[in-house]
């Protein structure tokens, strides 16, 4: 804890006792004394404010003043459609490896002149080397770290926002814009990792405290660290960066398809040209060997990573492993998302997790295991 960097909301967290620990180099709160299942169902019912200044923020601006080409430079790491993103709109990128792994999984939105770009805080230093490294002759990338991030997530996070002066009522899911929040200029936009309704504030660093006061002081905004933030997650069926995608998964196996738009896909006017273009088109068309799929676990018993996945009580090998797995409140029992071979992978196949020399059954279950409610 003594050498983790320490985010512009670290003595609001220590003033409301949090219990803190390190993650990816910083030190952020794992839960506060309500405890995570409270603060779990904060994001459910209510509000819940999260401190994700950790990750890395950047502008990334075209050096010939026109974004298209920055936009089309950045095409050439990610398969994504980043030219088709309208100003004002935000979108799920990832950066693939020649191999057709995932380097990262990212955020960015058009700002018009620039465009905006979030990145995992222990890949930043890798995705910021990555972009100066191939794009610097079309962009210039402006790292920022004057800058905090908060993420408000819950049924009541926009009528905190509003109470204090966001103009935010007429955003939907993945809209970006300029407001203003207690009095301080904002970046905000209408996302989160939770499954919830909710927005993604982008603040100067020094006001980014009051701002979160401001936020703490709405009926029903409570605080909620790491715990609770990886149960949402879980319970949405979102990918966590190191655990369930990685330079080992291509974006197909990850089943995450969608992010990748049909003018990117074979056939499509900007096809290719990411790194791994030819095994992740071939997937695409043709299907992986594996998927990532929900597993419900019978019984009480959590399967945690990185417990091995059989096809029977009495199979001699593995099929798969257990990438990520916790109780879920919401859901009411233990959930989990393991890699398993495509022909396995059907909702409704009976699988067995070996925890603790005891083979328990499970089944595969479509994602998310809790229904997402974006304002659409």
């Amino acid at each position: 804890m003594d050498e983790a960097q320490r985010t512009p909301l670290f003595a609001l967290h220590e003033s409301l006792k949090a219990r803190m620990a390190p993650f990816a180099g910083w030190a952020l709160p794992i839960q506060y004394p309500s405890g995570i299942l409270r603060e779990h169902a904060a994001a459910r019912e209510a509000a819940a404010l999260f401190d994700v200044s950790h990750m890395g923020q950047a502008f990334l601006r075209p050096k010939s003043g026109k974004l298209k080409g920055a936009m089309l430079a950045l095409e050439t790491l990610a398969p994504v459609s980043v030219a088709g993103l309208a100003e004002g709109r935000q979108r799920y990128g990832l950066f693939t490896s020649p191999e057709g792994g995932i380097l990262d999984d990212f955020m960015f939105a058009n700002l018009g002149d620039a465009l905006f770009i979030v990145v995992n805080a222990a890949r930043r230093e890798h995705d910021f080397g990555h972009l100066r490294a191939h794009l610097s002759d079309a962009c210039e990338l402006e790292e920022l770290t004057d800058r905090a991030l908060i993420a408000l997530q819950g049924p009541k996070a926009e009528a905190a926002m509003m109470a204090l002066g966001a103009r935010v009522g007429e955003m939907r899911f993945m809209d970006v814009a300029e407001t203003a929040l207690a009095g301080v200029p904002c970046l905000v936009s209408r996302s989160g990792y939770t499954g919830e309704d909710g927005f993604e504030i982008s603040l100067p660093a020094d006001r980014a405290e009051g701002v979160a006061e401001a936020l703490l002081e709405q009926p029903g905004v409570a605080p909620a660290g790491l715990g609770a933030r990886d149960s949402l997650r879980l319970e949405a069926g979102l990918c966590l960066y190191g655990s369930d995608i990685d330079e080992t998964t291509s974006p197909v196996e990850a089943g995450l398809p969608w992010a990748i738009q049909k003018i990117r896909r074979r056939g499509g006017a900007r096809e290719g040209g990411f790194p791994g273009a030819e095994r992740i088109l071939e997937e695409l068309e043709s299907g992986p060997a594996r998927l990532r799929v929900g597993l419900l676990p019978e019984g009480r018993a959590p399967m945690r990573a990185p417990t091995p996945v059989f096809a029977s009580e009495d199979a001699a090998e593995p099929i798969g492993t257990v990438v990520s797995g916790a109780f879920g409140p919401t859901l009411g029992g233990p959930m989990a998302m393991a890699y398993v071979p495509t022909d396995h992978a059907t909702p409704g196949t009976r699988l067995y997790g070996e925890v603790r020399g005891k083979r328990l059954p499970a089944q595969v279950a479509s994602l998310p295991f809790v229904p997402h409610q974006y304002k659409r």
